[in-house]
Parts: structure tokens; C-alpha cells; sequence
């Protein structure tokens, strides 16, 4: 009983000094015949996997790039980016069997975005590129970099962008605040043209009713001229056949004189 008591006390040892609760901000990842398998179960042995944080990593990163010409610019971007569940082994590959996998390969991430901004400005004219052609262009190819990596970009937005040269800066400023106005001016004045034609298919619509009713009122004063024609036609028939009776009546009271 005594030996029983001391094997329960050990095995109980062991399992605690073993085994691990898995957290919910962890994937737990181990290595089988295909390369990275996931524990599902809540318990885990700490010597034969590893525990990797599905918490999302965000980083600001400033990139000077030049577009065609060598003209310097100067481009921030914010992205996140978190592991992926679908290629852990890929994460692994990059990250290293390690708990920070994850932010390392989110490191990896940094680089690859520098090269494909740079890749996409420098064969392009400095009026040509803008913040939505930018972010295009990467989301366009970082599907597969993500892939590679071993994470998924949750969010990425470019924050600004602009030439480090000043006056070309404040002459693309003023270029942009020209176009706006301009585009304003031409709404204002498609308006113009709108409301002008507005205004001149509802006087049509109006001048349409209006006729169609004064062709209404012809046509029921037609019809109540008709009506009251047909009327004097009975009456002078019925006066006709009262006079035609009379005479008849006299002409009988003469005979029998």
C-alpha cells in the first residue's frame, strides 16, 4: 500500500512538472511525420511542444523610397499581422521553435514590404504614385509573402505619403488642391445643368397636363353640347307631336260643328 501511495505521489509529480493548461491566446504546435501538427487538447507536455501567442502584432514602419528619376520619397505604412493557421510550419521554418515565432516572422514581414514598396516606386513617375496605388500594389503580392511567412496581414494601411524635397512636396500640394477645385467646379456646374434640366422637364411635364386638360374640357363641354343638342331635338319633337295632336283634336270638333 505504502509503494502504491508513492507511485500515485510521483505519477501526480510528474504530470505537474510535465504537463501544461494550454492558454486561449496560444496555438500549441508539435512535430509529426508531416512536419507541424496542433494540439487541440487543453493539457500538453511542455518538453514535447511548443506554444505559440495568436496575439497580433502591429508595427509603423517609414520607408524611403525614389521614384523614377531619383526623386526621394517617403512613404509610412501600419500593418498587423498575426500566425496563420493554415501554414505553421512555414511560421516555424522563419520564427524558429520558439514562443515568439510569430514576431520574428512579423520582423521578416518589415523587409518584405520594404522591397516591394521600393520595387513599385522606382519604375514609376513621382506623378503617378499616390496611397492607394501603393497599398495596391502590396496587398496585390503580400498574400503570397504571407503564405511564405507563415502569418496573415490583418490590416494594413499606408499613412502617408510624400517627396522629401519640399517644393516638389508643396507643387504636388498645390496640383491636388487645383484638381479639387477644379472637380468641384465641374460638379457645381453639372448641377447647374441638372437642376436647368430639371426644371425644364417638369415645365414640359405641366404644360403637358395642362393641355391634356383643356382637351378634357373640350371634349366634356362636346359631349354635355351633344347631350343638351340631342335634348332641344326631343323637345321640339315632343312640342311637334302636342301641336299635330291639337289640330287633329280641333279638326274633329269642327266636324262634328
Amino acid at each position: 500500500m505504502e509503494f502504491l501511495v508513492i507511485g500515485l505521489v510521483v505519477l501526480v509529480a510528474v504530470i505537474a512538472y510535465e504537463f501544461r493548461l494550454r492558454k486561449p491566446d496560444q496555438i500549441v504546435v508539435f512535430e509529426n511525420r508531416e512536419g507541424v501538427g496542433v494540439r487541440s487538447a487543453r493539457l500538453y507536455p511542455r518538453h514535447l511542444s511548443m506554444p505559440i501567442t495568436k496575439t497580433t502584432y502591429s508595427f509603423v514602419q517609414t520607408i524611403d523610397a525614389s521614384a523614377k528619376g531619383n526623386l526621394d520619397i517617403r512613404i509610412k505604412l501600419a500593418a498587423t499581422v498575426a500566425a496563420s493557421l493554415d501554414h505553421l510550419g512555414a511560421l516555424v521554418k522563419v520564427g524558429g521553435w520558439s514562443t515568439d515565432a510569430a514576431a520574428k516572422a512579423a520582423k521578416e514581414m518589415e523587409i518584405v514590404l520594404l522591397g516591394y514598396v521600393k520595387e513599385f516606386t522606382e519604375l514609376r513617375e513621382i506623378e503617378e504614385l499616390s496611397s492607394d496605388k501603393i497599398r495596391g500594389h502590396i496587398e496585390g503580392r503580400i498574400r503570397e509573402s504571407g503564405r511564405l511567412l507563415g502569418v496573415d496581414v490583418v490590416t494594413l494601411t499606408i499613412t502617408s505619403f510624400e517627396p522629401v524635397n519640399a517644393q516638389i512636396a508643396e507643387a504636388m500640394r498645390q496640383r491636388e488642391q487645383a484638381r479639387i477645385l477644379e472637380q468641384t467646379e465641374s460638379l457645381n456646374q453639372q448641377a447647374r445643368v441638372a437642376a436647368a434640366r430639371a426644371r425644364l422637364h417638369a415645365d414640359e411635364e405641366v404644360a403637358a397636363l395642362e393641355h391634356a386638360l383643356e382637351l378634357k374640357k373640350y371634349e366634356l363641354q362636346q359631349a354635355q353640347l351633344e347631350k343638351e343638342t340631342a335634348l332641344a331635338g326631343n323637345r321640339v319633337e315632343h312640342e311637334l307631336r302636342l301641336k299635330k295632336m291639337q289640330l287633329e283634336f280641333e279638326k274633329d270638333e269642327l266636324r262634328l260643328l
